[in-house]
């Protein structure tokens, strides 16, 4: 496969498009975080306002990546892909064009759908793809797509310093003209989205793309595995409600809304909930049973879930707040921050397609998993033992280190993710990649609340500052730890793993290498 892949035809021009799409949406997603200290600057907010927004950046995208994922296994990917990547370019106009933080609150909040993009990419790739080359095509898509926040990280700040001009504060520091950076990178996202559209098809020519009878909600073979469903669909209501009574600590709405916020969300959990019972209805009245080669165990689908919140969950986390990290553990510009933080994303480049071609390779994808995740919890208690008596660039390799195996656990997550049932890969991506953000909602919470635990008040000392952080990393490192003794002991390795074809695929259909016609801007219909 990888002789093949800069062929830049068939499934490989598929892989590469693709992975571009998901790269604009990080781009998009993560174009405040290096910029985030000049818009603190024009706006007079304080810390716990920008650490706020850094959370509503991660909010809305847990429910976004369950619709999605609705959405994608009904009407496939080409089109799903397409119009998120437009939606783009709306909530970055609003946030470039904001006056004050309600506003940029409000678009934040928004933009945060965009992060959902990531699900779209599983399906593609894994409708392309056999399964004994499932985990480096996931980790190729994931991982360089993932290189957006990176790439936001390294050149906004340098971009924003050029379109100001050499203007300066009047304590000389450079000023960064944000505010058309972030319009730039949702019109770029959009123009892209009309492109890729008249560039892919969901599946190749000769194949069927397998859909649910109904995607209202994900579709379980047991009736145990429904109430496991819905015990692991409420922390997803309840990272929402964290984040509604974090609004609403810094100011955003009284109690009154708060409590309508509330009722909200529980009305959302039992929607969620009734749209599960009306695709499990047959089941769990016994009007339906499910024969041993069609069942799967949804356990597997809940350890995937804890391990994308120990290891994307993070991820999200640290590249939010890694430049503040470096800018004031060392006293460094925010430029330079944002460059020596972008390492921890810049491994994506390798360590992603690393986690899934290791995944393809070794014979196992639980062992995989289980070392992966081990390595990210020792990674993150490493780290938290970094201040500012370290040498700048040890600090930098302990911190590429523990990214390596954040990303290359990600990569092999989504290498079991196709393999547990194909006809619901879009909701299992959805569900799994939601957890995710559960995870960076949660992680970035108690990041913006540990000043405050430690006695820092509003307006926290550096010491202070410097406490919370290695308690940060720490309780990210224990959970990492926790989860990767789940993983060895609960999950099992998925069924055909490493077969040439994937489940309900005929022993003939094939994989195809044509090249790929821009197909006709109307609607294709599916079967």
């Amino acid at each position: 496969m990888l002789g093949e892949m800069w062929s830049l035809r068939g499934r490989y021009k598929i892989l590469h498009l693709t992975w571009f799409a998901f790269f604009l949406s990080f781009v998009v997603w993560f174009n405040l975080a290096p910029l985030a200290t000049q818009v603190k600057a024009d706006f007079g907010l304080e810390e716990g306002q920008i650490r706020t927004l850094a959370i509503c950046n991660v909010a809305l995208t847990v429910p976004a990546r369950i619709i999605i994922g609705m959405l994608l296994d009904k009407y496939g990917p080409r089109i799903t892909y397409t119009l998120l990547l437009i939606y783009a370019a709306i909530p970055c106009l609003i946030f470039a064009t904001a006056q004050n933080f309600s506003q940029l609150v409000i678009s934040r909040l928004a933009l945060s759908i965009v992060g959902a993009g990531f699900v779209i990419g599983i399906r593609m790739v894994a409708e392309w793809f056999p399964p004994k080359e499932i985990g480096i095509a996931e980790g190729i898509y994931g991982g360089w797509g993932n290189f957006g926040s990176a790439a936001a990280a390294f050149t906004l700040p340098a971009i924003g310093g050029w379109l100001a001009f050499g203007a300066m504060t009047p304590a000389g520091v450079p000023l960064l003209n944000w505010r058309v950076c972030i319009a730039g990178t949702g019109i770029i996202a959009a123009l892209y989205g009309i492109f890729y559209y008249n560039n892919v098809k969901d599946h190749p020519p000769g194949k069927v793309y397998r859909k649910p009878k109904s995607a209202r909600g994900i579709e379980v073979t047991t009736k145990r595995d429904f109430w496991f469903l819905m015990v692991m669909n409420a922390p997803l209501s309840g990272i929402l409600m964290v984040l509604a009574w974090r609004l609403k600590k810094v100011g955003l709405y009284d109690v009154n809304t708060m409590s309508i916020i509330l009722v909200c969300l529980v009305g959302l959990y039992l929607f969620q909930a009734y749209n599960c019972w009306v695709v499990n209805k047959d089941l769990m009245t016994g009007k339906k049973q499910y024969p041993a080669k069609d069942r799967y165990n949804f356990s597997q689908v809940a350890i995937l879930e804890l391990t994308y919140l120990v290891n994307f969950g993070s991820e999200l986390a640290v590249v939010s707040m890694l430049p503040a990290f470096f800018q004031g553990t060392f006293t460094l510009t925010p430029a330079q921050a944002g460059m020596i933080a972008s390492c921890y994303a810049f491994m994506n480049l390798a360590a992603r397609p690393g986690g899934g071609l290791i995944s393809d390779k070794l014979g196992s994808r639980k062992t995989t998993m289980a070392v992966l995740t081990l390595g990210i919890g020792i990674g993150y208690l490493m780290l938290g033992s970094v201040g500012s008596g370290w040498w700048l660039p040890l600090a930098v390799i302990l911190t590429m280190c523990c990214s390596f195996f954040v990303q290359a656990g990600e990569g092999s997550t989504f290498a079991i993710v196709p393999l547990v049932k194909r006809r619901i890969t879009g909701q299992i991506a959805g569900n799994v990649g939601a957890y995710g953000n559960v995870g960076a909602v949660a992680y970035l919470t108690i990041f913006s609340l540990l000043p405050e635990w430690l006695g820092g008040g509003k307006d926290p000392s550096p010491a202070i500052i410097a406490q919370a952080n290695t308690a940060f990393f720490q309780i990210m490192g224990i959970m990492a730890v926790i989860v990767a003794f789940l993983c060895l002991f609960v999950l099992k390795e998925p069924n055909g793993s490493f077969a040439e074809h994937h489940e309900g695929e005929a022993e003939g259909e094939e994989f195809h290498h044509e090249p790929i016609l821009a197909p006709s801007v109307d609607l294709i219909a599916r079967g």
